[in-house]
């Protein structure tokens, strides 16, 4: 039976059951008339349905995706009734797919695919199809649309988005807590058949996981599950298409599951009690030791808060809890002592910070234990009975009285004796003194108060068996005052008297100090050595006296100067008094009583001059005198500029005349006979060693006889501008060139060229630049004479 013939009773069955839906499968031609009646039904409207034959047929072809036969695949059949089986129509067919996909005979009108198709790539193939005259090329039909569905078949398995889930779920959830959700799509088509209808089940993880069939939910299936027994589950899933029945094809994905933690663990200590151990020299924050309780929970859960909460130590330790490490360090809160107390015993709680409501059933989420802390002896310094000590000492004990005992003693059980000793940086002076055995501080110099009231002394306590373990206390001394300084001007006084002052007129206002301190304060009594028929004192009961004037006019020019003596004296025991003396000058005062002078010689002066115009006439002359001093001395003592400028102005070397010598035929050679003639000075000619300027006028000296040894002749000449206020202030014998007898060092003069040794080579002077080519010419050349000769 043809797929053609099959399609057409498909058809004929469909009409005759649903008369009313024949227009979704055939479509009337509508420039065709109806050749003859089919059949004939009744509408909904109790009319009667006439069907016509239509001239052009098609259908909605159906095509299995996949086909794997080895020729085309054949599609159905287009026929019109026009075709008379002569071969005179002919059938062409455009869309989706023509002419590659689908072919057609011309002829017969037979469709076929020419590959395989993918329903998931393509689910319809809409085409056109039209019959002509294959002589006249006109349609017989006009064009008609039709349908290539192709019909799914089960060839996709289902597919998870990810290959690898991650998920979490609380530890000790109910069962059937949702874990997660996965979800398996596939490319079939949904709508035919059950090949996209997927069904979940778990091939791994039960029985601790469950998983609904479908929607893939996965839940928990076990109650109480403990993250501290198992955290990590692997869980597998497959999904199945046809809904899950045999043949279907599945695809799986793999569910990582963590129990994440719930604080149903109780912090637990693992000893009942601990031991510790601590010296009793530790100091204050001291880390004793640390206990720590485990919690099987993590995170928050698992925090932990640390507490003294009884023991006979409470007072005497503390404890801090460490976040980072989850433990409780032990510290010293106050000083240990061996000798006090030896053991201390403490009950610590352990207590999570954060406890969840649904877990209370499962007990208090705390522990204790008792921690027992043994306190170490060590080797303790000596220990003061007091933390400092005060001695008071008056200054006038004598030397080798004790002032004050300190007192040390061994902490320790096995008592030491003790050594004391001074610290001498602190008593430099060496004022004090100690007993080394029984602390007794005692006086070696004498004390002043005056000089240092207070002494800060420090005193070292040692143990005679462990001299390197000692200790210090401050003592301070302070030295009490006794009377023993007399009162003394507080001022020097510059008293005067004029010679027209009247009796009983003050002249001085006195007063006194006292190096001493009473305790009651200063109280000074001012009185004469002895009577005095010009001054008195009177005392003004106030520390300060007042000296006044007994007779009337006084005479510098008789007495210029009145000596006072007066006697002050103190109140305390014992009384201590001086005499000081006043020095009482008479002076010339004005109406007024200014005071214009007190010197005798001012009489003498003009009455019309005043002192201050006489000062300004003497300090007027002494500033003339002194331009005129340092202007001679300036004129005297101008530095000579030599006419050789050198770099370094030696004046201890024999000044060079600037001439290196030229034998016979140089004029200017300096002549040494001028030395032996001092008349040759009077000839006016100028010194070569200085700049030319005006000179003084010289002396006049006696010519030396011929016969006068030079060296007698110089030291004259020495002699003579020594005392010569004109000479030059060179400090030098440059003036005569002479370098006296037995000089190590040999003359270049030409003067000696006689004396030198025939065969000396003097070559090497051409090799001193240019200033020694003078002498290269005259020595070169007569050597070479010499060898021509």
């Amino acid at each position: 039976m043809t797929i053609k013939r099959v399609l057409l009773l498909l058809l004929l069955w469909m009409w005759l059951l649903h008369p009313c839906s024949t227009e979704m499968l055939f479509r009337w031609t509508p420039d065709l008339k109806p050749k003859s009646f089919v059949g004939h039904a009744l509408g909904s409207d109790g009319k009667v349905l006439h069907r016509q034959k239509r001239g052009w047929m098609w259908n909605q072809f159906f095509l299995l995706e996949e086909y794997t036969g080895s020729d085309y695949q054949y599609v159905g059949k287009l026929h019109s009734d026009q075709d008379k089986g002569d071969g005179s129509l002919k059938y062409i067919l455009s869309g989706d797919g023509a002419g590659t996909l689908f072919i057609i005979d011309e002829k017969t009108g037979d469709i076929h695919a020419t590959r395989r198709i993918d329903r998931e790539e393509k689910a319809f193939y809409t085409l056109r199809a039209q019959a002509i005259n294959r002589k006249t090329l006109r349609p017989v039909e006009p064009e008609s649309e039709f349908v290539i569905k192709i019909h799914d078949i089960n060839d996709n398995e289902p597919t998870f988005p990810e290959e690898i889930y991650t998920a979490s779920v609380p530890e000790m959830s109910v069962v059937g807590t949702s874990v997660v959700q996965v979800t398996a799509t596939d490319a079939d088509d949904p709508s035919y058949g059950n090949s996209a209808r997927v069904i979940y089940s778990i091939l791994q993880g039960q029985p601790y996981f469950s998983v609904e069939p479908e929607t893939g939910i996965i839940r928990t299936a076990l109650p109480n599950m403990n993250r501290e027994n198992r955290e990590q589950y692997q869980v597998v899933i497959q999904a199945k298409d046809m809904g899950g029945q045999m043949g279907g094809l599945s695809g799986t994905t793999t569910v990582n599951i963590t129990l994440t933690d719930v604080n149903d663990n109780p912090p637990r200590f693992p000893q009942n009690t601990i031991h510790l151990r601590i010296s009793e020299s530790s100091p204050i924050g001291t880390a004793i030791g640390s206990v720590k309780a485990t919690d099987a929970d993590t995170g928050k859960n698992a925090e932990v808060e640390y507490r003294i909460i009884d023991g006979d130590g409470t007072d005497m330790f503390d404890i801090v809890t460490q976040k980072d490490t989850q433990e409780g360090i032990i510290t010293v809160r106050k000083p240990l002592d061996y000798e006090t107390r030896r053991l201390y015993t403490l009950k610590v709680e352990a207590e999570n910070t954060h406890v969840d409501p649904r877990f209370y059933y499962l007990g208090p989420f705390k522990d204790t234990t008792i921690v027992k802390i043994s306190v170490e002896d060590v080797d303790e310094p000596p220990v003061f009975s007091r933390s400092s000590y005060l001695f008071e000492v008056h200054e006038d004990i004598e030397l080798g009285t004790i002032i004050g005992t300190v007192m040390a003693r061994d902490p320790d059980s096995a008592s030491s004796s003790i050594r004391f000793s001074l610290d001498r940086h602190t008593d430099l002076d060496r004022i004090f003194n100690i007993h080394s055995g029984n602390g007794s501080i005692y006086t070696s110099k004498p004390l002043d108060r005056e000089i240092s009231q207070w002494h800060n002394l420090s005193v070292i306590a040692a143990e005679i068996n462990n001299p390197k373990d000692t200790t210090r206390v401050p003592v301070y001394v302070r030295i009490l005052d006794v009377n023993d300084n007399a009162p003394q001007f507080a001022v020097f006084y510059d008293t005067f008297v004029c010679e027209n002052a009247r009796a009983g007129q003050l002249i001085q206002t006195i007063s006194a100090v006292d190096k001493d301190d009473p305790l009651g304060g200063q109280k000074f009594f001012f009185s004469l050595a002895a009577v005095n028929p010009n001054f008195t004192v009177q005392d003004n009961e106030d520390n300060t006296a007042r000296i006044l004037t007994r007779r009337n006019g006084f005479s510098r020019h008789e007495i210029s100067t009145y000596l006072l003596p007066v006697v002050i004296s103190d109140n305390d025991y014992p009384i201590q008094s001086s005499t000081g003396t006043l020095t009482i000058r008479v002076c010339a005062c004005d109406s007024r009583g200014n005071m214009q002078s007190c010197n005798a010689e001012a009489l003498l002066l003009p009455a019309g001059l005043s002192t201050g115009a006489l000062i300004a006439i003497l300090l007027c002359i002494v500033i003339l005198l002194v331009i005129v001093v340092l202007f001679a001395a300036l004129k005297r003592q101008r530095k000579k500029e030599p006419l050789i400028l050198s770099k370094e102005d030696i004046r201890d070397n024999i000044v060079s005349y600037n001439d290196e010598g030229g034998g016979e035929e140089d004029t200017q050679a300096f002549d040494i006979g001028t030395l032996r003639n001092p008349a040759a000075i009077e000839d006016k000619k100028l010194r070569r060693d200085i700049i030319p300027e005006t000179l003084f006028v010289p002396r006049r000296t006696p010519s030396a006889p011929d016969n006068t040894d030079v060296r007698d002749f110089i030291n004259q000449r020495l002699k003579e501008h020594d005392t010569d206020p004109s000479a030059p202030p060179y400090d030098s014998l440059a003036t005569y060139a002479y370098e006296g007898n037995d000089s190590i060092a040999e003359s270049l003069s030409s003067l000696e060229s006689g004396t030198t040794e025939g065969d000396q080579n003097y070559d090497y002077l051409r090799e001193w630049g240019p200033r020694f080519n003078k002498l290269a010419e005259m020595y070169g050349g007569g050597e070479s004479d010499k060898d021509a000769s």
